[in-house]
């Protein structure tokens, strides 16, 4: 099992939970105001069996072309979202010893 946590943009984020849960993907969303990656952005935590990573990705980013098809591209240099990995048997563990 992994931890994938994904840093969206608020651009996109109605579309990206929209589309996450139509794929009955569970997630915790986390919104923020500043500080982590400034504000503007959605954290979405989500437990995920590593043969999924590569299809949760295309469910994101095609969740995103969509909003750009129909609203246009957001400007800037902002991106659609960022996302990493971490291993959720081995987390990490000092942290919470």
């Amino acid at each position: 099992m992994k931890l994938m946590v994904c840093i969206v943009n608020n651009y996109y984020v109605e579309n990206v939970e929209r589309q996450l849960r139509k794929k009955e993907y569970r997630m915790t969303e986390l919104a923020s105001t500043g500080g982590f990656l400034r504000k503007g952005n959605t954290t979405f935590l989500l437990g995920v069996e590593e043969q999924h990573i590569e299809s949760l990705k295309t469910v994101m980013k095609e969740a995103c072309l969509q909003v750009e098809q129909t609203r246009g591209k957001r400007k800037g240099n902002e991106s659609r979202f960022t996302s990493f990995i971490v291993d959720a048997n081995h987390g990490l563990p000092l942290l919470f010893q």
